[in-house]
Formats: structure tokens, sequence, C-alpha cells
């Protein structure tokens, strides 16, 4: 391992709000490792009992609550500007190297200390790829603060080409984005013996996530869906619902599935799609710019929208063993190239390049050590 030579210090922000919690409590558990403290402020709904015990034992973190509303919320713009003194105001507290910033707006805030911006997802392009319109009238001053927060950050990263793409359409501009793909500890999602049911997790409210057509054609699958996650809108006609469980809950389910089944309609990455192929899960995944990108053929791919043929698919894997051993091993292997450690050493590299440090943290033998000890646990 390197010793860090001009990054110590992190401010870095987050919401509580979904995969954006989940990628920075990742992050900061391998900055751990390397002896990088984090100043970590949230913002939007206080953290949750749950989400305080996942950070508990990180001795690296120093958090900073706050109620804030997020930059995609109804009537923000007060507490913008009160959030932007207060990010400010932690700036000179904790003296960072990096401000990391997991939004857009306090991109264009005067930091001392270089900026990253991770654009996420964005409201445009969820109008745009889901919906199939322009953003309401009421986003107007959104995108355009949106824009001018990714024009003040020194560097941004996407967590996709798919996300890049939608950056320069929706954004106006050829942004000079870093693709860094999310990453996940495969030692928290190792799979088990596999039980006849199909899996699914998320926003299963977000129209996004297009649950609706599972719900549809379950009744005539060989084997009951199971659904885990939030759910605020929607009926959940035909599946299990699980309900918002535990990371370590999910695990289990997902470790014991026999396919995991996405039918978004979009994704900048898709987090629970690389815990269910770190699980071995067979995946059956929208064919969505995204999904393709990432995970190649290592996933059987089916028209979101058509009903028929993902019944069709779903029924053809649950009657061959053979067809799911296949995919299982193809997903299981493609996951071990979306690590946490690989995604903290690519910003950590980061980092050091906007410090005008440039050393590498992740050589091939740190890199193929990692990953012939994951191989190791997981057989």
């Amino acid at each position: 391992m390197h010793n860090r030579r001009s990054v110590k210090r992190v401010l870095m922000t987050t919401d509580t709000v979904g995969g954006v919690w989940t990628y920075v409590v990742d992050l900061v558990k391998e900055y751990q490792k390397k002896g990088i403290e984090v100043a970590l402020a949230t913002m939007g709904p206080l953290p949750a009992k749950h989400q305080l015990q996942q950070i508990a034992g990180i001795t690296n973190v120093e958090l900073f609550e706050s109620s804030y509303k997020l930059e995609w919320m109804d009537d923000p713009w007060k507490d913008v500007d009160e959030a932007s003194e207060w990010l400010l105001e932690l700036e000179i507290i904790t003296h960072p190297d990096i401000v990391h910033l997991n939004g857009y707006v306090y991109g264009e805030l005067p930091w001392h200390a270089p900026v990253l911006v991770t654009a996420h997802s964005c409201v445009c392009s969820w109008f745009g790829q889901v919906m199939g319109v322009e953003i309401p009238k009421q986003y107007t001053k959104y995108k355009r603060m949106v824009k001018n927060g990714l024009m003040g950050a020194d560097r941004i990263v996407v967590p996709s080409l798919y996300m890049k793409r939608l950056l320069n359409c929706y954004y106006e501009k050829n942004w000079n984005a870093s693709v860094i793909y999310n990453g996940r500890d495969p030692l928290q999602f190792v799979p088990q013996k596999k039980e006849p049911y199909i899996f699914t997790a998320g926003r299963l409210w977000d129209k996004a996530k297009n649950t609706k057509q599972l719900c549809e054609i379950a009744p005539d699958l060989k084997w009951p869906v199971i659904a885990a996650g939030e759910n605020q809108k929607i009926k959940l006609h035909n599946l299990k619902h699980l309900g918002v469980i535990s990371q370590k809950e999910i695990a289990g389910w997902m470790g014991r599935a026999s396919v995991f089944v996405s039918t978004s309609l979009y994704e900048p990455f898709g987090y629970c799609v690389l815990e269910a192929a770190l699980c071995g899960c067979p995946l059956v995944l929208s064919e969505i710019d995204s999904f393709k990108e990432i995970w190649g053929d290592a996933a059987i791919y089916v028209n979101p929208n058509d009903k028929e043929v993902l019944k069709e698919i779903l029924n053809d894997l649950i009657d061959s063993e053979k067809l799911r051993e296949e995919y299982s091993i193809r997903a299981h292997e493609k996951s071990l190239q979306f690590t946490s450690y690989i995604m903290s050493c690519q910003y950590l590299n980061l980092y050091d390049e906007m410090t005008g440090s440039a050393t590498s943290c992740l050589e091939d033998s740190n890199y193929q050590n990692n990953r012939n000890g994951i191989e190791k646990i997981c057989e």
C-alpha cells in the first residue's frame, strides 16, 4: 500500500435516500484502510437508526447532520442557500484537501479546496428516460443550478458512460467527466445454496423501476417473485413484498435467489444488480444502455415493456438448471470488476491528480491479490 501523500482529509456530502448513502458508506470504509479522514455532511432526511449503525464502527468519519432540503425536492432554494453557508463553514472547520460533492448545486460555491462532483442521477434525465418528456417548468431553476454546479467543479465523475451521455444531452455541454463505476464489498454479498424463487429489489414505487411489469406476469411464473424495498405508491399484486429490510437480510435473500430480475427503464448504474451478481444470481435485465454497458454478455436482456418475452425468459430459466448455472458464473465473474476496493482506488488516484500528486494506489499486484482473496472466500 502506498503512503498517501497529499490527501489526508475529505469533506464529503451525502443524502440518506437510496444508493448515494450506500456508495458513501462503502467509500469511507475503504478510505479508513488508507488512513484518510472523512468529514461527512448529510442533507435531506436525517440518517435513520440503521444508517447510523452502518457508520458507527468506522473510525475515520466525523458526522455532520442536517435536514436541509435536497436540490431536487419541492421549492428547496431557501434551504440550499442556508446549506451553502453551512458547508462553507464546515470547510473552514475541517480543513479538507478535497471537497467531494454527491450533488450538483454546491459545485459553484467559493471553495478553497479542489472540488469533485459525482453525478449519480438527475431530475432532467429521469423525466427524459422514464417519462419521455422535458422537465416540468417548476424544475427550470433546478436545471440552471445543476449546470452552474457542474461548471464550478474542478472534476466531474459519473458511474457509467451512459450517465455521461445524459449529462451531455440534458445540460447542453460536452462535459469532461471521468467514469468510475460503483463498487461493493464482495464479502458482504456471498452466493449461498439456491432456492426456487425470483428476486428483485429497489425503490419499488419509482416509475423508473417499472415494477408493475413483474406484478402483471408473476401469476404466470412457475416460481414466486419476492421483492424488497420501499413502496409508497403502487400496489404490489402477486409479489411477496418484504418491505425495507437490512443489508444483511438483503444479502441473504439475494444469496439464496435463483434468479434476479430488474425491469428498470432508467439506471445510471444499478446497485441492486451488482449485489445480486456478487451473490451469484443469474441476471435478467432491461435492455437499456447502462445495463448493457456494465454487464455485457453476463446477463440476459429483455425489452422492459414486453411482458410476454419477460415471462418466457424467466420460465425458461426456471426450467433449465444448466442455463442458470451458466449465467450465475458469468454474473459473478463480471461482478468482481466492481468492488469497493477498486472504486476507492480510482477515486483516490483522481484526488491525487487534483492536488498535483499523481501516483497510483491501484497496482496490478494489489488488485489481483484482492480479487484472488475474494474468489477464495466465495468458493
